[in-house]
């Protein structure tokens, strides 16, 4: 019987599923563990991970007989592919399975930073009455810039069009010919999408070519009231310029479910400190009840097709 280790948080539902084919060891924090991890890797036959899991190439030398690894969630920063591919070790991601509730997220934090709305709440409660203070602007009406236009982001413009916002997308992978561009506006420079947008939502994966692609350069060509959303990847945006674009007032805003260090140490998020126009969430676009459902559902799938196939 093939053996599946679980290290990371994945529903009852599809463990008890898998338990049912397979010799299953879960533990959702393995990932803590990993000297314990490294003991159990030698039987496995799959592997199924979250973000936090770190497959490298000295865990998949210990891991002869491994066959597959299924991957919660679309991230892949945390795997070694190339040492998977020399093993010829298939990496399944749950592409499409988080697609709505990041969406939502996006969508959510745009309205709380146009709006701002839901910050009066204290003042209220103090016996304030500030009405004047948040007057505020619209959603709609307002240019939405994606920056890579992947299904996440596909799902981000189908949203954001029915609250009559107008949508630009730049994707140099995708091309012009493509039927995706049929609903939104194609930009092919980077700077004229930031020149042009009042709202910057990213959906690129962190590569070489992505690491700090928002730094103060890009910010520098963004409205001075533009709002900025990460729910992609930490890293993509240069955490310190961004911090000092939102105090000096070059910036309207920023979201920022992902960081550069996770979690975040105390020294790591301190020149956020103070910011009154900025969300930090702690990387839970994602994950819902609904979609953590849809995501553990796809990776046994996966993970199940590809053991009973090869035995």
């Amino acid at each position: 019987m093939s053996t599946i280790v679980i290290t990371e948080f994945m529903t009852q539902e599809a463990v008890d599923g898998l338990a049912r084919d397979f010799h299953v060891i879960y533990e959702p924090d393995l990932f803590e563990r990993p000297g314990d991890l490294a003991k159990l890797v030698p039987d496995a036959d799959g592997l199924i991970v979250r973000n936090q899991t770190q497959v490298t190439a000295d865990l998949l030398e210990a891991a002869p007989k491994l066959r597959v690894i299924g991957r919660l969630g679309v991230g892949l920063d945390n795997l070694d592919m190339a040492a998977c591919e020399a093993r010829n070790i298939p990496v399944f991601p749950a592409t499409g399975a988080n697609d709505a509730s990041v969406a939502e997220y996006v969508i959510g934090a745009a309205f709380h930073l146009v709006r701002r709305v839901f910050t009066a709440t204290p003042r209220i409660i103090n016996g304030e009455w500030p009405r004047r203070d948040f007057f505020s602007e619209e959603l709609q009406g307002r240019c939405l810039g994606l920056i890579g236009f992947g299904s996440i982001a596909r799902v981000v413009a189908r949203k954001a069009l029915g609250l009559d916002v107008e949508i630009l997308a730049f994707d140099p992978h995708i091309p012009a010919d493509d039927a995706v561009w049929q609903s939104v506006t194609r930009v092919t420079e980077l700077t004229d999408l930031l020149k042009r947008s009042d709202i910057v939502s990213l959906h690129v994966p962190r590569l070489p070519s992505t690491e700090n692609l928002i730094d103060s350069a890009a910010i520098a060509h963004m409205k001075p009231d533009a709002i900025l959303i990460n729910a992609a990847r930490g890293g993509i945006v240069d955490e310190e310029a961004l911090a000092d674009a939102l105090k000096d007032g070059r910036l309207g805003g920023a979201a920022l479910d992902v960081l550069a260090i996770e979690p975040p140490t105390k020294a790591s998020v301190a020149k956020f400190e103070g910011l009154d126009n900025l969300i930090l969430t702690p990387h839970i676009a994602g994950p819902t009840v609904q979609s953590d459902v849809r995501v553990s559902g796809v990776t046994a799938d996966n993970v199940r097709r590809v053991l009973s196939s090869t035995g």
